[in-house]
Order: C-alpha cells, then sequence, then structure tokens
C-alpha cells in the first residue's frame, strides 16, 4: 500500500477515534486475547511491555485543531524524574528557520531546555511508548523528547509545529501531531494558547491569563498531555494549530514536548560527525560527566541500534577527521 494513502487512512482514522486508530511501525499491538481491562483501564502491548491507557480521563478540547487532553498521564514522580535529567543541561531554546531548515536563536523563544535520547532509561522508554500507544503514532517516527523550563515572563510566541522549510519536510516529512507533558503547576500564566481556534475556553480553565482569552487556552496542570494535531486528516497543514506558550506570571513552568513525524526519523536529524553538540560539553567533560552522564555524554547502543551522544569528541568517544 503506498505510505501516503496509509497515512491519509490513518489520519482519518485517528480523527473519528483518537484512541484507537493504528499506524504501521511499532505500534501497540491490541489483541482481544490479550487485552483486560480494571474498570476503565485499557491495557496494551508494545515490544514486550504492559501499557495501561485509560480512556475517561481523556477529554476532546477542540475539533478546530483536533485537540485532547489527558488528566493525569504521567505520575509526580515520573514528572520529577524528567526534570531532575534535564535541570543541569539547559541552555537557550532555539526555533527553527523557515528558509534554511536551521536552528537559530530568537527573541520569540525565551525558554531554556534541552533533548534527552530516546529510551534514555527505562523510565524515558516508558513514557515514549505510553505517548505512542495513546496516539498510536510510532515511536520510531517521534523526535527525542526536549525538556522546558520557563521562568517568570518567559515565554513562546504563537508559531507553527509543521515545518516551512524543505529541508526538514525531506527529512522527515511534517511534524503530524505533538504532545506536551506539563511537568510541574503554574501559579498564574504559562497557558498553551491556540489564538486563531474558534473553540471556547474549557469550562474548567476560569483562571486563565490574559494572554489567552483569545483563541483557546489551556492551563498547565502537573502531570497531563495535551496532544493536537498540526495536519489535516488529509495531510494538509492545519492554520488553527497556530499556538504558543504564555508568559508565566507567577511561579515557573516545566514541560515536555514530543514532537512526533510522517516518517521514522532514526538519526536523520543528528549529526553523526566527531563533534560537540553542546557548546558546553569540555567543560562538562573536565567535570567528568562523560562517567557520570555517559548516556547523553557519548550515547548507548539499543539493540542494533546506536543512540548519539551529544558530547562524543569532548569524552574522546569518538576520532575527529584529520
Amino acid at each position: 500500500m503506498d505510505s501516503r494513502f496509509f497515512l491519509a487512512f490513518s489520519l482519518c482514522f485517528l480523527c473519528s477515534f483518537p484512541l484507537f486508530a493504528r499506524s504501521a511501525n511499532r505500534l501497540p499491538k491490541l489483541l482481544l486475547d490479550d487485552t483486560k481491562t480494571e474498570d476503565s483501564v485499557i491495557r496494551m502491548k508494545m515490544d514486550g511491555s504492559s501499557i495501561k491507557i485509560d480512556p475517561t480521563r481523556v477529554v476532546q478540547l477542540s475539533s478546530q485543531p483536533r485537540a485532547f487532553l489527558y488528566k493525569g498521564f504521567l505520575s509526580a514522580e515520573e514528572c520529577q524524574h524528567l526534570i531532575d535529567l534535564a535541570k543541569d543541561y539547559l541552555e537557550q531554546s532555539l526555533v527553527v528557520d523557515d528558509i534554511t531548515g536551521a536552528s537559530r536563536s530568537s527573541t520569540d523563544r525565551t525558554s531554556t531546555g534541552m533533548f534527552l535520547y530516546k529510551a534514555q532509561d527505562d523510565i524515558v522508554a516508558g513514557i515514549e511508548a505510553k505517548i505512542a500507544a495513546w496516539t498510536f503514532l510510532p515511536v520510531d517516527n517521534g523526535e527525542p523528547l526536549q525538556i522546558l523550563r520557563y521562568e517568570n515572563g518567559q515565554q513562546y510566541v504563537p508559531h507553527f509545529d509543521f515545518f516551512q522549510d524543505p529541508v526538514n519536510v525531506a527529512a522527515g516529512g511534517h511534524r503530524i501531531a505533538t504532545v506536551l507533558l506539563y511537568l510541574s503547576n503554574v501559579e498564574r500564566g504559562g497557558e498553551t494558547v491556540f489564538p486563531d481556534s474558534p473553540a471556547k475556553v474549557f469550562e474548567e480553565n476560569k483562571d486563565l491569563s490574559d494572554c489567552s482569552t483569545t483563541g483557546y487556552g489551556v492551563k498547565p496542570k502537573k502531570g497531563d498531555a495535551l496532544l493536537f494535531f498540526s495536519l489535516h486528516p488529509n495531510v494538509t497543514t492545519d492554520p488553527t494549530s497556530y499556538h504558543g506558550s504564555c508568559p508565566v506570571i507567577e511561579g515557573e513552568k516545566w514541560s515536555a514536548t514530543k514532537w512526533i513525524h510522517m516518517l521514522p526519523l532514526d538519526e536523520i536529524w543528528r549529526n553523526p560527525d566527531c563533534v560537540d553538540e553542546n557548546e558546553h560539553c569540555s567543560a562538562w567533560a573536565k567535570a567528568g560527566e562523560c562517567e557520570k552522564n555517559p548516556g547523553y555524554m557519548v550515547g548507548s547502543s539499543l539493540g542494533s541500534k546506536e543512540e548519539l551522544g551529544y558530547c562524543r569528541l569532548s569524552c574522546k568517544a569518538c576520532s575527529p577527521p584529520s
């Protein structure tokens, strides 16, 4: 079957049945003989693991864009684990240039953040598998989780997650969907806002900042997960997926972003050369991080697949070209 036809079919099915649509690659296996429910919980098998999904915790927020909120997707311990993995490695968040496709700094995005690597540990792997089970979009099509911290006044002005440059579209296809994991509560501000959405404010979100009063706003709540689609079921871009992160007014906001593409990514978006991909690599290596945090610094082997580290040159894990 033509891959474009299959993707369009999957998205159409997902539009009507967001919890039970299927996709082709490394997807959860839902079998009548092996599926058991305890109250509302559905058990799914994925790569030999059992993933629990509770459909009663999912609320459809909007049809323009297609957006769903899973209440209590992560435990408090999982939220803190992701924060702990990232907090010592944060740097200025970047944006994708609409023309060149290169990453660059911008005053439109003032948070700090860092990327984990896929299946960095058992907890991260479990979260990624659960995202795949909920969205029915393959693990291989997702970028690594990006952990973000927004301090007072920091924001990400409205933007699209689908690409507008030919470089990234050719690499892994458009980003189909985005899953935002809220890792902390925010006293005030920090909402995810869809300014061009015709949807009305969710009735539980009464205490919203002025930033989110235009269009549709979602207030961060620790453990919740927001899923929205950047493409229509016919695989055209959805202009109502235009969204941003409102300025934090009180407190701070921690979140994790999982971008999911049309095609498997593998390592195509990473630099395979013997290089450092973080300006702090040299200092971290001198501080012993190559041994303390080898997964991030050097990389790891997952079966037959190699996951590249971000500080391979400083850790002397490879030989630079002569």
